[in-house]
């Protein structure tokens, strides 16, 4: 592999280029007219333009990405994660054009990534699944709901990100929630299938992540607790998932490999489960690299997209490096959290990044950068690696409290208050944990530290000094592993 086209954008297209680069392989990236401004094209080698704003007529324009992999001559594309990473049409098409995708093949994407075939293959691998339905029949829900009670959870085959999903609480709401799901996932995935299953109403997310070669070898690297979600989107992770019986992760394990094998995976993907008291569940699976994946990264000291890299060559995968340590990581979005947490758009005027032992941030953000709406809206990821857990959080907390951005709306506050709080101090998570103790948050008056920031950019104004740290915009500065020396592909180069 001497030369990768990155199909995505922003952060994501950022992280996977600086994995290449550390590789020795160009790199290629694509951007719409609202990207044409972006930090993360001046990492590439090369950059071609795709299309409009509107993600359909660009990053998920299949045509447009193909045309330029073909016009800049390169070997594979890179879906990154998001946008067509787990859409088998694509990855054939990739295939079928004559580069590799750096991902699994398209049969183990379409088999995993429906929803309702990932639970057909786990009950068929003995994986143990919620009580529901393949389809989501009215008069079948009907049965199931008198059958295991409600509330009953609507989900849509395809896709994820909560679109399609809607929760049942009683009889009287189910045919409601089937049509209206049915058209989210329609507009959402162009798939208006759904199924059901029993809600479960105080459950931890916990995910298993999964790597394997074409030669047959799979592994896993621990898991991640996801729970922390604000409608469904996860917006804290950390690993190993705290708290977790030691039978426990081994079991979820072996469940992930047999349900990975059967599929015929290659590459990297995660395995998705509900902890419901001493009980697990398969949920599903993600037949990508997750947005988490860095506390994993963090834990096992290597980078997972070289590993990405390195199989869709050919090459075969190593016994992946002992575990050390906790890792947590923290989304943070361009939102308005005093409003609904709506998406705001703006122009960075000031930005500070933590730095630190153990800290690592992932980021495209750059004093001066246009923040729209047109697409997904996090900004960054920060996260804080530790010797436990408590120093972990120690040091997320302080990054966290060093984080300035000025002129776009952001949660960092939000993060800082969750992870600051006493349940989750306590292991006291679920997938309801903003429900339960973060309802109706609001941020703190902060009138003087705008104030002060607004001296701060009078004075740079004046003066034309640059105050964005680190003094290298991202697209020019080091991957993070880079300045942690722990951190490097297991596989070596």
């Amino acid at each position: 592999m001497r030369k990768l086209l990155v199909a995505n954008r922003g952060e994501i297209a950022l992280r996977i280029i600086r994995s290449a680069r550390a590789l020795g392989i160009a790199t290629v990236a694509v951007y719409s007219d609202a990207d044409a401004g972006a930090t993360y094209l001046a990492a590439a080698d090369d950059a071609i333009r795709i299309g409009a704003p509107e993600a359909a007529a660009s990053y998920l324009n299949s045509d447009a990405i193909l045309a330029a992999a073909r016009a800049a001559g390169v070997d594979a594309i890179h879906p990154g994660y998001g946008f067509l990473s787990e859409r088998p049409q694509f990855a054939r098409a990739v295939a079928e054009s004559g580069f590799t995708f750096v991902g699994p093949p398209a049969a183990a994407m379409a088999t995993l990534g429906n929803k309702v075939a990932a639970r057909r293959l786990a009950v068929q691998s003995g994986v143990p699944v919620v009580p529901g339905l393949d389809v989501a029949d009215p008069t079948a829900a009907r049965r199931l709901g008198a059958a295991v009670g409600y509330p009953l959870l609507v989900k849509a085959a395809a896709g994820g990100g909560g679109r399609g999903m809607r929760v049942v609480k009683a009889e009287r709401e189910l045919d409601g929630a089937l049509e209206a799901a049915a058209r989210e996932a329609q507009a959402a995935f162009g798939d208006g299938r759904l199924f059901l299953e029993k809600y479960l109403a105080r459950s931890r997310h916990i995910e298993v992540q999964v790597i394997g070669d074409q030669f047959g070898k799979l592994v896993t690297l621990g898991e991640r607790d996801c729970s922390i979600q604000r409608r469904h989107q996860k917006i804290i992770e950390e690993s190993p998932a705290p708290g977790l019986d030691a039978a426990m992760r081994t079991q979820m394990a072996e469940a992930a490999i047999r349900l990975f094998r059967a599929a015929g995976y290659v590459n990297a993907g995660t395995a998705e489960f509900l902890v419901d008291g001493d009980s697990f569940y398969f949920l599903e699976a993600n037949t990508r690299l997750q947005v988490e994946h860095p506390v994993t990264e963090m834990r096992f000291g290597c980078d997972l997209v070289a590993e990405q890299l390195r199989i869709a060559d050919g090459e075969a995968l190593a016994d992946p490096p002992t575990p050390a340590g906790h890792a947590i990581e923290c989304r943070i979005y361009a939102e308005d959290a005093e409003r609904g947490f709506h998406p705001v758009a703006g122009r960075v005027e000031y930005l500070n990044l933590p730095a630190g032992p153990g800290i690592r941030i992932d980021t495209h953000l750059a004093t001066g950068l246009e923040i729209s709406t047109w697409y997904d809206g996090m900004v960054a990821k920060l996260i804080a690696w530790g010797a436990d857990r408590a120093q972990a959080r120690t040091r997320l907390l302080g990054a966290l409290a060093e984080f300035s951005l000025l002129g776009v709306g952001h949660t960092a506050a939000f993060l800082y208050d969750i992870i600051a709080s006493k349940p989750f101090g306590d292991i006291d998570l679920s997938t309801h944990f903003i429900d339960e103790f973060f309802t109706g948050w609001r941020p703190a008056e902060t009138d003087l530290e705008t104030a002060l920031i607004g001296c701060l950019l009078a004075a740079d104004a004046a003066t034309n000094v640059d105050r964005t740290t680190p003094s290298r915009a991202p697209a020019e500065s080091r991957s993070p592993w880079e300045r942690l020396p722990r951190f490097e592909p297991w596989g070596g180069r």
